[in-house]
């Protein structure tokens, strides 16, 4: 379900970054919702996105986004850098692919660039339960390092984080070797960036906390490549089934076929349309499972992913 929601508030964060803060048309508070949540949104132009919510998830009274103008832009970022203060949009449902871990020992947050965005919101929610937490955030340059400021004189963050700039690719390590050093099997790790520098995180941190401790949130597809694909049978709970030709995904086949989905990006980013595997073998194209979920096999993001074995029998969540 969305709403209508008002801007409030635009502030350039960075020259190719603004900040938007939404507040809902009925006056109404926002739903609850988890740290590390993103939400759907639509702007004047139709478009739809994916943005990570930054701001405490505890104010339900307005929620803050972040929109970096992409080059070449598919106009969901560009049309958002031409909303101003007054216009509506419509905001979906918060939901969550990385939430903060209930059991761990300490916390280590790891941002490149735009990827500070669902981080911020998390470091809200550990400071809120006192938790321990630690913020990495790499950024090409202070001009490009969006809630620079905010993160370095708020008397909650200040402490915690470490700005990093400038630094290589390959000079990265090192700055995490110790935090990395201070890490048990119960630390958890978060990340959120370009997709080299996650899998770099991933590289350094997984052996020590374990794949499943370190948790990814992706914003941007991969080009995947389908010249292998084979013919499959998809069959739903309810006993119903059809086949999925190569070239076709299992989300187009069942809506052709007047099977309602959700679902939102057809990237495999958001999650949306994320179902049960309940028989057969999926092969993940998706960005949005964690490692601990894929390995399971338990778990299928219709919109891009297919299956290595003969036939797929999965529940609609």
């Amino acid at each position: 379900m969305s709403v209508k929601a008002r801007v409030s508030a635009v502030a350039s964060e960075t020259p190719q970054i603004r900040s938007l803060r939404l507040v809902r048309e009925d006056g109404a508070p926002f739903t609850p919702y988890r740290a590390g949540a993103h939400v759907d949104v639509t702007a004047p132009n139709g478009v739809l996105r994916q943005y990570s919510l930054c701001s405490p998830p505890d104010d339900p009274t307005s929620l803050l986004i972040a929109v970096k103008r992409e080059s070449p832009s598919r106009g969901g970022s560009e049309a958002l850098h031409h909303v101003a203060e007054g216009d509506l949009l419509e905001v979906g449902e918060p939901r969550n692919l990385i939430t903060v871990a209930d059991d761990a020992d300490r916390h280590l947050l790891v941002a490149g660039g735009i990827g500070i965005t669902p981080l911020l919101s998390m470091a809200y929610e550990l400071h809120r339960r006192g938790a321990e937490f630690q913020l990495y955030y790499f950024a090409r340059s202070r001009a490009e390092a969006a809630f620079v400021e905010l993160l370095e004189t708020r008397a909650e963050f200040r402490d915690r984080v470490h700005v990093r700039l400038g630094l290589s690719r390959a000079e990265q390590p090192a700055v995490l070797a110790d935090p990395a050093a201070a890490t048990t099997p119960r630390s958890h790790v978060y990340t959120c960036g370009p997709q080299g520098f996650m899998e770099q995180v991933s590289t350094v941190f997984a052996p020590l906390v374990g794949a499943d401790h370190v948790h990814i949130e992706n914003f941007t597809a991969e080009e995947i490549d389908t010249s292998g694909d084979q013919p499959f049978t998809v069959e739903l709970d309810t006993g119903e089934e059809w086949e999925v030709p190569a070239g076709r995904s299992i989300l187009s086949v069942l809506e052709e076929n007047g099977v309602e989905v959700f679902k939102s990006c057809e990237e495999g980013i958001c999650g949306s349309c994320v179902s049960g595997v309940l028989e057969g073998t999926p092969e993940h194209r998706d960005n949005c499972l964690s490692a601990a979920d894929k390995a399971s096999g338990t778990q299928i993001a219709l919109c891009v992913s297919r299956a290595t074995s003969k036939k797929l029998v999965i529940e609609l969540y």
